[in-house]
């Protein structure tokens, strides 16, 4: 190997592109009024700024632009490699900056309410999702039965997963263009949070039906996210035995927790061969498993005084999660190639303004009945994540509620256990439903209706008694 050689360079290339891809956007979206009122999240700007140079500079040349020799020849691969990681490192950091609080039992019925909503959207974006495919497959060659379950994962669970899915069905099931598939709606669903919650807001606004919340307006029972408490990273801030800085052991730490659940994935998928695309594509689900196992483990040696410092800094950890999702993020849009989607166009905007509309409404319907004392805010975080990420609801709750005053960001924070819980058997439909979508249709029907059940279920049974 020399030192000048391209393979050297290469992925460093590729990912000095993406961050210098975010500060032009960062400074892009302070300079630029129409980008500021957008709420378009940073990340979406830079990848689809990325996107139209790539996709202005393959029709000039015929060429992808990032599989040059500058990128080693392999740009657009690294850029599906970073998404697919960045999603685990994300929901790692995820895993460790979260930190336990004493609920009250209404406190802990609404979490659990916001985890089944969760998974109730996904299903219902599933349900649309199939019914759109089963439909167009029959029409459009290469295109499979399938493909629809890709909604949910694309709006639902964001870049990462609607990559993983659609390589599978690209890999094992003969999807033609099932990555580019997947990462299409998945920007789609950025689009629909950024310009829908615009909408909403605005048309609310203009009703006076919704009013900026501050610290001033708070009651007993607020909403208050440890990223937000600067005083808690300085109390937090340790040197560990006086040697190494503190964001180095969070970075170290995420990375041990991800090589765990690497060699954990690799034993399982040579005990289960025939799961093996399936289980890695959990990457990210094992990653927290494995994370809040070695969390567990250091608050006992804490509690057992066999260590006497604070390992993991919950700020820090926020702010790399950020840090990687953002990655995640402006690399899936960037790794998208428009010349493999022509034949899919038409599928993907039905999908897309479909899915916006469908979760748009059926969370308004749970933030009016459920959650009546903070609806506005629970519905605007709810919708940002279901068509964006975690930090898109965030970003339209921030608009009426800067400072946290309702429990609508701690819903959003710790309804993940539950959502996993009731969300896990929809992986498992994702690999079932190129195989046998009518049978994926009917299940996630049956799910949906079960999973309303739970989520109104004291609507249905005290109305009944």
């Amino acid at each position: 190997m020399n030192f000048w050689d391209y393979s050297v360079w290469g992925f460093f290339n590729l990912v000095t592109v993406l961050l210098f891809a975010l500060i032009i956007a960062n400074i892009l979206k302070k300079h630029i009024k129409f980008l500021q009122a957008s709420l378009i999240p940073t990340s979406v700007i830079a990848g689809l700024g990325i996107l139209i140079i790539s996709t202005i500079y393959k029709a000039v040349t015929g060429n992808h632009m990032f599989d040059v020799r500058a990128f080693n020849y392999v740009g657009t691969t690294s850029l599906e490699i970073i998404t697919f990681h960045c999603l685990a490192f994300g929901f790692i950091a995820m895993t460790f900056s979260s930190k336990k609080k004493k609920l009250s039992k209404k406190r802990a019925a609404e979490i659990f309410n916001t985890g089944v909503t969760t998974v109730s959207s996904y299903l219902l974006q599933g349900i649309l999702g199939m019914i759109i495919t089963i439909i167009a497959a029959k029409f459009i060659a290469g295109l499979i039965s399938g493909a629809g379950i890709l909604l949910p994962f694309g709006y639902g669970q964001g870049t990462g997963q609607a990559l993983n899915f659609g390589s599978i069905f690209e890999n094992d099931h003969g999807f033609s263009g099932g990555k580019n598939f997947g990462l299409s709606v998945a920007a789609l669903g950025f689009l629909s949070a950024s310009i829908g919650g615009v909408i909403h807001l605005n048309i609310m606004k203009a009703k006076g039906k919704i009013k900026i919340l501050s610290k001033a307006d708070a009651v007993s029972e607020t909403a208050d996210i440890d990223n937000t408490n600067e005083s808690s990273e300085m109390k937090t801030k340790k040197t560990i035995n006086g040697g190494l800085e503190d964001l180095t052991i969070q970075i170290s730490t995420i990375f041990i927790t991800y090589m765990i659940a690497y060699f954990l994935i690799a034993f399982l998928g040579n005990l289960l061969p025939g799961f093996k695309s399936v289980l890695y594509g959990f990457n990210f689900l094992i990653g927290v498993l494995i994370a809040s196992l070695i969390k567990l483990l250091l608050n006992a040696m804490k509690k057992g005084n066999i260590v006497d410092e604070d390992y993991i800094n919950p700020v820090q950890m926020d702010k790399l999660g950020s840090f990687f999702f953002d990655l995640m993020i402006v690399a899936g849009i960037a790794a998208i190639q428009l010349d493999l989607l022509k034949d899919y166009w038409v599928t993907l905007l039905v999908m897309g303004i479909l899915g916006l509309l469908i979760t748009y409404f059926y969370n308004r319907f749970v933030a009016k009945i459920l959650f009546p004392d903070y609806a506005e805010e629970q519905f605007l975080v709810m919708y940002g994540m279901l068509t964006g990420t975690a930090s898109t609801g965030v970003i339209l709750l921030r608009e009426i509620d800067k400072d946290f005053v309702t429990p609508a960001a701690d819903n959003l924070v710790y309804q993940n256990f539950p959502a996993i819980v009731f969300g896990f058997p929809m992986m498992l439909l994702g690999a079932l439903a190129p195989v046998e979508p009518i049978k994926t249709l009917i299940i996630l029907a049956i799910f949906f209706v079960v999973m309303n059940i739970i989520l109104f279920r004291r609507q249905i049974f005290l109305r009944k008694k």
